[in-house]
């Protein structure tokens, strides 16, 4: 708590709280990158469990769209750091913050395991005609978390105190 103490009195974090346009900019950003980000995830999640584009490569879609995953990923995250830097005292004290780390953590984790195992793989099974199990599973695991992150990333918004 002495760290989100020193960081909430940053005279960065007073001028995120005090400033008409800094929060608003930023979390329009957030939400922008969020929608961007949620397409990749959703146009690979359904691929993976064969609901879309079934002819194309896994491969080469990965290919394609990971720089745009991983930029968009990068922009959340540092936004993200923003508004959580305007009042992190009360961002961390609610319960929805704390189901939304949680849950990132997981959506990472899930993204790592599918790297390590299957997704070292994806050429030999690319033209298979169904996607292998696990990777549906992984497919079923990265949507039910993102929209988890979603629905903590809102329920943080109202459970903070209005400005």
């Amino acid at each position: 708590m002495s760290l989100l103490a020193w960081l909430h009195d940053t005279a960065f974090s007073e001028m995120m709280r005090d400033s008409t346009w800094a929060e608003p900019i930023v979390e329009t950003i957030h939400v922008l990158t969020l929608t961007v980000f949620l397409g990749f995830v959703l146009l690979l999640d359904l691929r993976l469990l064969d609901l879309a584009m079934p002819r194309r490569r896994i491969s080469v879609l990965f290919e394609q769209l990971n720089p745009g995953l991983f930029g968009g990923f990068a922009v959340m995250v540092v936004t993200g750091v923003l508004l959580f830097s305007a009042d992190p005292i009360a961002f961390y004290s609610t319960l929805f913050f704390k189901l939304k780390m949680i849950m990132l953590l997981l959506a990472g984790l899930n993204v790592l395991v599918f790297n390590f195992t299957l997704g070292r793989r994806l050429a030999d099974w690319d033209l298979d005609p169904r996607t292998p199990w696990g990777a549906k599973a992984a497919g079923i695991v990265s949507l039910v978390l993102w929209v988890g992150i979603v629905a903590a990333g809102r329920g943080i918004a109202y459970a903070l105190p209005p400005p």
